[in-house]
């Protein structure tokens, strides 16, 4: 099948769309694009998942997205037709906690139905919270069937607004044990000081720019990494909850008096330490291989800060055949491709819920 996932993370930012041709046996991508927000939209979007709009807005932003979405999925017409689209939408709310768990992905998919006039697949991580699970990571089943080596021990971690990794140890067996689960911030905590201090006008640090101007503040840095989040043993699952705003405000307030170049530095430091942290304390061991994912894979002052901090050869999944904004829509689009054949899309061991489950519903035209 001809298959378009589409993701929007948490960086909060733009629109990644993956066309892919899947089979049982392989998936291969056949183009990606990706389509900015407005001002506008992307203003709404931070004010719905800082909680601040009312059930009107909030309502209407839901539909304001489906159609942003259906918008810019239709391609050149010599380019081959999706068959069926897996759509992440745009989370603006995880709480994995154990008890009254809930999550909330903004953007209504039967926009996207009419305009294509194809199923669409989305809502992909309530079935695996109602089992018992956190909804995350759900990219595990996609890494694995990508990126696993047989007598290898690779992680492949996506640096997107969240830090997550997939570790896929396969040093016998028939396939790789694996492990996967979120690490803590990544790009989000540098994006809110860069949009801080150039008063909205910037959203990231380009190339890395600011980080490599600042000097790293390891007093700060051992104190937030000192996070009770980083210890805690997987599955575990984060987001703006626990390294958004309010941490943010908390970096500002301690760094007053230290250069804007500073702060995105530390910030840049935490990301890559806490990545060194969460894989000394929870994987089975040091991986072989680490394959960078996602926009941060692109700051080559993070890629060098990892680099820095884990023993092990690090490549960004451009080196392997796919771009690194492709994987998490690629991932979606494999979801939407096994939901529609009725098969599982989460891996329980990683997720925490009690049984493999069909994640996903199907808005058909």
């Amino acid at each position: 099948m001809n298959v378009l996932g589409i993701m929007s993370g948490t960086s909060i930012d733009s629109v990644d769309y993956a066309l892919c041709s899947i089979t049982e046996k392989r998936i291969e991508l056949q183009e990606l694009w990706t389509a900015n927000f407005s001002k506008a939209l992307r203003g709404k979007l931070h004010d719905a998942a800082r909680g601040e709009l009312r059930t009107w807005e909030f309502c209407q932003l839901h539909h304001d997205l489906g159609r942003f979405y259906a918008q810019h999925a239709p391609r050149r017409a010599a380019d081959p037709k999706p068959q069926l689209i897996g759509l992440h939408g745009q989370t603006v709310f995880h709480n994995p906690a154990k008890i009254n768990p809930a999550t909330f992905q903004l953007g209504e998919p039967a926009y996207l139905v009419e305009k294509l006039r194809v199923p669409v697949v989305n809502n992909f991580r309530v079935a695996d919270l109602a089992a018992g699970g956190q909804g995350a990571p759900l990219a595990t089943i996609f890494h694995r069937f990508v990126f696993a080596e047989k007598g290898k021990h690779i992680c492949v971690h996506n640096l997107g607004g969240i830090s997550n990794v997939t570790s896929l140890a396969w040093k016998t067996g028939a396939r790789p044990k694996v492990l996967a689960f979120d690490t803590g911030p990544a790009n989000m905590l540098i994006d809110f000081a860069v949009r801080h201090f150039t008063k909205g006008e910037k959203h990231f640090d380009a190339n890395g720019a600011w980080a490599a101007r600042g000097v790293v503040s390891r007093k700060f840095l051992e104190r937030w990494l000192r996070h009770p989040y980083f210890k805690k043993k997987p599955p575990k699952s984060t987001g703006r909850e626990l390294f958004g705003e309010t941490f943010f405000q908390k970096v500002i307030r301690e760094m007053e008096g230290h250069s804007n170049f500073d702060v995105v530095a530390t910030l840049t430091e935490l990301t890559a330490c806490s990545m060194a942290l969460n894989y000394s304390l929870h994987l089975p061991s040091l991986p072989d291989k680490i394959i960078l994912t996602g926009g941060g894979a692109a700051n080559p002052s993070l890629v060098g800060a990892i680099k820095r901090n884990i023993t092990g050869k690090v490549v960004t999944s451009n080196h392997v055949g796919w771009p690194v904004q492709s994987i998490e829509p690629a991932a979606f689009g494999l979801l939407a491709f096994l939901r529609w054949h009725k098969r599982a899309g989460n891996v329980p061991g990683t997720t925490g819920a009690n049984r493999a489950v069909l994640c996903g519903q199907i808005s058909e035209p």
